[in-house]
């Protein structure tokens, strides 16, 4: 892996990170025949194919291996530059990272916000799902994620973050009108519901449990947290919302829980790869206290 021309796995990550070849062409500012030259004599070197030309390109088991070497190998030259006191190259380091759409909406910036801003850093966020970032880590398209998985991913290290609490909320006008008459466990699958996305299982989770049953096949996706937020307020249909997020709404009265015995808690880690890295390690502590004050502690 040492012999790899650092040139062409930085064209590689460019390619991943952008999505096609022209992207990464000009992220690089060179010309998408360049790109695909280089990437082609990565691919002779290591004797296997590294991507999948599609739109977007995607990397295959081999190329995983070589982005996650690209990406320790970029953020541990940045970090040695900075100790030897050389000169800097003018590039901020990057630390890609894979979050949740409700931690990204409540606490997770401020987190961002205390990484000292002498380390020059600059965040890639990617939003996915906590059941799924893990992927993203083992895929080498992340240096660190948030995440429900306890289990590390090979070469990354685990940090317990706390337990997100979610609730089952509607408008007062939706609960009048679909959850009102019976026993809410019956009511409750016929009523329409607001889902994230299709790796959305909240809604899903929290009815089985109460109902046995699955909830209604009325289901509005709504993929962004304030927005899905702002549907269940309006009346679209009853969803989980974040503590974080409900407390306001709740003291107003424009959203009711309906069932206060029963939340539902997302345990949340913190897993990055295992780097002696200055300013991943920073991030980390930010993320590790700024949980601690906002999340549930896990038990």
């Amino acid at each position: 892996m040492d012999e790899l021309p650092f040139d062409q796995v930085r064209t590689l990550l460019a390619a991943v990170d952008e999505g096609t070849f022209e992207a990464a062409a000009r992220a690089l500012h060179v010309t998408p025949s360049a790109v695909s030259q280089r990437i082609k004599a990565l691919e002779q070197r290591v004797g296997r194919v590294l991507l999948q030309r599609a739109k977007p390109v995607r990397l295959t088991s081999s190329g995983e291996v070589v982005a996650r070497f690209g990406r320790q190998l970029a953020l541990l030259a940045h970090d040695a530059r900075a100790e030897l006191g050389l000169p800097e190259d003018g590039r901020p380091t990057v630390l890609p990272v894979a979050v949740n759409a409700d931690s990204l909406a409540t606490w997770f910036l401020t987190a961002l916000t205390r990484v000292p801003e002498h380390l020059q850093v600059c965040f890639a966020l990617r939003r996915e799902d906590q059941d799924h970032t893990t992927d993203l880590l083992r895929e080498g398209l992340v240096l660190a994620a948030v995440t429900s998985t306890v289990e590390p991913v090979q070469g990354c290290s685990v940090r317990p973050l706390g337990r997100m609490r979610y609730r089952a909320m509607a408008s007062p006008a939706f609960r009048r009108r679909w959850l009102t008459g019976g026993p809410l466990a019956e009511l409750l699958p016929a009523a329409p519901v607001v889902v994230f996305d299709g790796k959305d299982d909240l809604q899903h989770r929290f009815a089985r449990d109460l109902t046995q049953r699955e909830p209604s096949s009325r289901q509005h996706l709504v993929p962004a947290s304030d927005v899905f937020l702002a549907a269940v307020v309006q009346g679209l249909g009853w969803g989980m919302i974040p503590d974080g997020q409900a407390g306001e709404h709740a003291a107003r009265g424009t959203l009711v829980d309906l069932a206060p015995p029963h939340p539902v808690d997302v345990p949340l880690y913190w897993q990055q790869w295992k780097l002696d890295s200055p300013p991943l390690s920073a991030l980390a502590e930010a993320v590790v206290r700024t949980a601690a004050e906002h999340l549930t502690p896990l038990s």
